[in-house]
C-alpha cells in the first residue's frame, strides 16, 4: 500500500516522537540511578548506581547528538559536514554493546543532506542485526556525489525493519513513531537523487544508496 505523504505538522510531530522514544529510556535510567543514590547508602550499591548513570548519560548524549545531525538542521542550507565528525557521531550512536562499527570513508566535508542520509541509513541498518554483529559503512565515489553501502554481518541478519516495506511499497500505509525514520530515509534518498537498495549477500544484508 502506498503511504500518503504526511502534512508538515504531522511529519514534525512523528519525528519528535521518534527522538523522544530513543532518548526517554536512558533518561529514565538516569533518574532511577539517582533515586538509588538517595535511598541506599551501601557503598557497593552506590558504585553500581554511579556506573549506570555514567553509561546511560553517555548513551543519552550520543543519541541526542545523533538526532541533531540525522534529523535537525545541523547548519544552514547548503552546509557541509565534516566526515570525521559524522564517523564520531556514528560510533557514539552504535555504542560499545552488541554492535561493532567499521568505517571506510575519505576525510573531508560532505553536503549536509548526504550525511543525513548516511546517518539514517546506518540507524535503519542496526535493525538488520537484532542479535548484534558488525556494520561496515563504505562511502564510495567522491564527496561531491557519493554512494553509500552498509554491510550488516551477524547472526540472524535480516532486511532492516520498516525500511524494506517502505521502499517496496508494501507498508500498511500508516506512519508512526516506529517507522517514520525509514520513511524519512526514503525521502532523503529521493532528495539527494539516490535510490535505496536492500539485498542479501550470503548471510549478510547489504543496504545501499546508489544513483
Amino acid at each position: 500500500m502506498k503511504i500518503e505523504n504526511p502534512s508538515d505538522l504531522e511529519f514534525s510531530a512523528l519525528i519528535s516522537s521518534k527522538i523522544c522514544h530513543d532518548v526517554i529510556g536512558p533518561v529514565g535510567a538516569i533518574y532511577n540511578g539517582l533515586e538509588i543514590l538517595d535511598e541506599d547508602d551501601d557503598a557497593e550499591t552506590q558504585s553500581y548506581a554511579l556506573d549506570v548513570i555514567r553509561n546511560v548519560t553517555e548513551q543519552a548524549s550520543s543519541r541526542l547528538q545523533f538526532a541533531r545531525f540525522a534529523f535537525g538542521a545541523a547548519g544552514s542550507a547548503g552546509a557541509q559536514i565534516d566526515l570525521t565528525m559524522a564517523e564520531q557521531i556514528s560510533r557514539g550512536y552504535v555504542g560499545k554493546g552488541k554492535h561493532t562499527l567499521v568505517w571506510n570513508g575519505p576525510a573531508g566535508h560532505m553536503a549536509k543532506d548526504y550525511v543525513k542520509l548516511l546517518l539514517n541509513l546506518l540507524s535503519c541498518s542496526v535493525t538488520a542485526l537484532p542479535r548484534g554483529g558488525t556494520l561496515t559503512v563504505s562511502i564510495l565515489g567522491d564527496v561531491e556525489s557519493p554512494n553509500f553501502e552498509i554491510r550488516c554481518s551477524g547472526a540472524s541478519a535480516r532486511p532492516p525493519q520498516y525500511l524494506t516495506d517502505i521502499i517496496a511499497g508494501t507498508s500498511d500505509g500508516e506512519l508512526n513513531a516506529m517507522n517514520i525514520q525509514a520513511y524519512y530515509t526514503w525521502r532523503l534518498a529521493a532528495q539527494t537523487g539516490l535510490r535505496i537498495e536492500i539485498a542479501q549477500d550470503g548471510d549478510d544484508i547489504l543496504v545501499a544508496a546508489l544513483p
